[in-house]
């Protein structure tokens, strides 16, 4: 089975894209307006994080109860198991992406200098 990396995918240049993603993205302007306060910010990136992880978890659950379902000869689908497989790894590939930005982010900001 091949690997992507989704952290790879960057300047997307396809405007059908954008305006898809400016429509439909739940974090796209995730800071609001010029109305919100950086407590709200952070309140509203940290949900959305926190959200995220639940996600993966849920994805990572459902693939192993598949996996002991199909050991178990409950179900002979090998088609919903690598598809839950699928869906855990991209997930978990996601997470661990953002994970990676965050702490960068955070070295950065812990070096500068005031």
């Amino acid at each position: 089975m091949a690997s992507v990396d989704i952290s790879q995918l960057r300047n997307v240049s396809s405007d059908v894209i954008r305006r898809a993603e400016k429509t439909n993205s739940k974090v796209y302007n995730v800071l609001g307006g010029d109305t919100t306060g950086n407590d709200e910010s952070f309140k509203t990136i940290f949900s959305a994080a926190i959200d995220n992880i639940n996600t993966t978890n849920a994805y990572l659950s459902d693939a192993e109860n598949e996996e002991i379902r199909w050991a178990l000869g409950q179900t002979d689908s090998t088609h919903d198991l690598s598809i839950a497989l699928q869906k855990a790894q991209m997930a978990l590939q996601y997470t661990v992406a953002i994970r990676d930005r965050a702490m960068s982010a955070y070295r950065e900001l812990t070096q500068m200098q005031i």
